[in-house]
């Protein structure tokens, strides 16, 4: 899955928010852990809410079909405080094209995300991941629109996640 373009025009790291360079690390290692089991990465996303982190992930037939199916699911979160989206995909460098596991995210009512991956080499049978992740650049938020964390009550967070939860069968008896 690899039709998205992150720009990284200025070469700078920026101060990436603490809880979302969480959660953008937890979908990469999860992603490599995959990988490195054999396992296909689906995109996926991670959500914070609370105490939890809800991992959902998005097949689709094609890269902006996987990409759709995230925003509808970040865009509906009530409570959550940060997203990450995770991918296996490139990335142009200055030594040509190069694979990478890309997590992407943000948090709640900031105009833009950020952009973190993996590079990685597959030979032969060997899987080999760079040892730091890499900033990419500046990404989308599908939280750009929605209100801080702190701002829903107690009783709406649970609500959204708690009848999600009883939907799939998770629900209290």
């Amino acid at each position: 899955m690899a039709d998205r373009e992150v720009e990284n025009a200025s070469g700078e790291v920026p101060e990436i928010p603490e809880i979302l360079e969480k959660v953008l690390l937890f979908a990469l290692d999860e992603a490599k852990d995959k990988m490195g089991q054999g396992a296909d990465v689906v995109p996926f996303t991670t959500l914070v809410v609370k105490e939890n982190l809800f991992i959902e992930t998005h097949p689709g037939d094609n890269a902006e079909e996987c990409f759709n199916l995230a925003q509808h699911t970040v865009e509906g979160a009530r409570g959550a405080e940060a997203y990450a989206l995770c991918y296996d995909g490139y990335i142009e460098t200055d030594d040509g094209v190069k694979d990478a596991l890309i997590a992407e995210g943000g948090v709640p009512g900031e105009a833009d995300g950020y952009a973190i991956s993996y590079l990685y080499e597959i030979t032969g049978d060997t899987l080999k991941f760079e040892d730091e992740p890499a900033y990419v650049g500046a990404a989308p938020n599908f939280m750009s629109k929605l209100k801080d964390a702190s701002e829903y009550t107690d009783d709406e967070i649970d609500e959204k996640y708690l009848e999600e939860d009883e939907a799939e069968g998770f629900g209290k008896e």
